[in-house]
C-alpha cells in the first residue's frame, strides 16, 4: 500500500485488538511483543473486553484496510494507555491525530487532567512528541518506571 494514502480514522472495536497487539510489537521504539503483553496480563481477550465495556475506548488509523496505528485511553483514570504507530507511517501527523481523538474521548468522560507514561530519554521520539503537544512532567513515575506526563484540558493555551 502506498505510504502517501491518507489514513481513515474510526473508533476502535473489540475485533481490532488482535491487530493492535501485533502492531505493538512492530513499533520503532518501545516495541512490546504479544508474549510480553500477556506476561503483563494484557491479552486479546482482556483488552477486547475493556473496549466492549467502554472502559478502554480508542481510535484506530487504517490505510488500505490495515490498522497502521492506534491510541487507547482509560475512562476511569484519564490515562492515555497506549499510542502505537507502524514506523512507515511516522511523521505524517497520524500519531498526533490519534492522540487528539482519544484526548477528546477522555474529556467527554469528564476528565480535565490526563496523564501517560513516557520515556525520560530526550533521545526518544516520544519524549519530544508529547512535550511539543503540551504534555508536562509531573515528577512522578508509573509502575513501569516511565516518567509521568500530564495534560491539563481547558487551561489557557492548552487543550
Amino acid at each position: 500500500m502506498p505510504v502517501s494514502t491518507p489514513p481513515f480514522y474510526r473508533t476502535a472495536l473489540p475485533e481490532d485488538v488482535p491487530a493492535c497487539i501485533r502492531l505493538r510489537g512492530l513499533t520503532r521504539e518501545n516495541a512490546v511483543s504479544e508474549q510480553r503483553l500477556a506476561e503483563l496480563g494484557i491479552t486479546a481477550e482482556s483488552w477486547s473486553q475493556q473496549v466492549r465495556e467502554g472502559r478502554l475506548p480508542g481510535v484506530v488509523a487504517q490505510v488500505g484496510g490495515e490498522v497502521v496505528g492506534y491510541c487507547f485511553g482509560d475512562t476511569g483514570s484519564g490515562e492515555v494507555v497506549v499510542l502505537a504507530l507502524l514506523p512507515d507511517f511516522e511523521g505524517r501527523g497520524i500519531g498526533r491525530d490519534l492522540l487528539a481523538q482519544v484526548v477528546a474521548m477522555l474529556r467527554a468522560h469528564g476528565h480535565r487532567r490526563l496523564f501517560l507514561g513516557c520515556s525520560d530519554n530526550p533521545g526518544s521520539r516520544s519524549w519530544g512528541f508529547y512535550r511539543h503537544l503540551g504534555w508536562h512532567p509531573t515528577g512522578r513515575r508509573d509502575s513501569h518506571g516511565d516518567e509521568e506526563l500530564e495534560y491539563l484540558c481547558g487551561v489557557t493555551g492548552r487543550g
